[in-house]
């Protein structure tokens, strides 16, 4: 069974993002092996110098990238290419067609990702060009996780 994984920075504070992601954990349990991972956000002061962030995404960087293996990874990123639903469910039923085991998913911290997390990406993407709270996004991710199954699965889910 393909795994996929959402390895992100921070933790989830509001039970409503926590209860909507749980839920969709639950629904993807049927399509995959899904898991969180949350890393500790780097401290850094209220108004950091460009030195003081780019160290924090070295950091966090290096403790993302020791969680993926051999795996397929989208980085979410301002610089991505917006991907489609349709477009993200033919790439993961591809990828998986094609021998990949496992996928995972990468979402920063409120400074982005770190260049040599975003050099190990497979797939740069970007949800949107608004700005989104990162709780927010990952439920909009883990939600288009399962869609992209449905899809794959031809669900009526995905009208």
């Amino acid at each position: 069974m393909l795994s996929v994984k959402i390895i992100c920075i921070g933790k989830l504070k509001e039970s409503f993002w926590k209860n909507a992601c749980a839920e969709y954990a639950k629904r993807l349990k049927s399509f995959c092996t899904f898991s969180i991972i949350e890393l500790p956000e780097s401290r850094i002061p209220d108004n950091p110098s460009q030195s003081q962030i780019d160290t924090a995404l070295i950091t966090e960087g290096q403790k993302i990238l020791s969680h993926i293996k051999n795996s397929a990874v989208f980085a979410l990123c301002i610089e991505g290419v917006p991907f489609s639903s349709e477009k993200l469910s033919e790439t993961i039923d591809s990828l998986s067609i094609n021998g990949t085991s496992s996928i995972v998913f990468v979402i920063g911290s409120s400074y982005g990702l770190s260049n040599e997390v975003k050099e190990k990406a497979k797939y740069k993407i970007s949800m949107s060009a608004m700005t989104f709270p990162h709780q927010l996004a990952r439920v909009m991710l883990c939600e288009q996780i399962y869609r992209s199954f449905q899809i794959i699965n031809h669900g009526k889910y995905h009208k």
